[in-house]
């Protein structure tokens, strides 16, 4: 195992991958089951955490390489836009237990499920923060057509 002072982001990320594809070839139920709750909330937090590291790779190499930039930044963007539909499809799902289905103003209403349901909802919530900061409205609703700079 390396010095943790000298291990860097790369030499994490095959381990995350790995755990991916070991979840889903053990995980993933075949047949008609819905994803759970839990599952959507583990999922959304995966994406919301790639997004982080490709956010802190797109402010570096942006000012150096533009062209590169501008991929990371795409790259970026639909990560936040599949989190997103993460994040909904949490709200769309049945609550554990009740069977209810919550309104779709639970998140923004702040209405507590209990913890740790709505870590889900603090979570999209600091980083839609970010996703305003760094993002214009027209990339965020603009389908991905491919880039042309060069």
């Amino acid at each position: 195992m390396m010095p943790a002072s000298t291990a860097t982001a790369q030499d994490f990320v095959p381990y995350a991958t790995a755990a991916i594809d070991f979840h889903r070839a053990l995980n993933v139920p075949t047949g008609p089951l819905v994803a759970s709750r839990t599952e959507l909330d583990c999922l959304h937090e995966h994406l919301v955490s790639l997004h982080g590291l490709l956010d802190a790779h797109t402010q570096r190499t942006s000012p150096l390489l533009p062209a590169e930039g501008d991929h990371l930044k795409a790259a970026r963007t639909r990560l936040w836009q599949a989190a997103d539909h993460l994040h909904a499809a949490y709200h769309a799902s049945p609550r554990l237990g009740s069977g209810e289905v919550p309104g779709p103003d639970a998140c923004r209403a702040r209405l507590p499920e209990g913890a740790p349901e709505l870590s889900i909802c603090r979570r999209h919530q600091e980083t839609a923060q970010l996703v305003r900061r760094r993002t214009t409205p027209a990339d965020l609703h603009t389908p991905f057509t491919g880039l042309v700079r060069r």
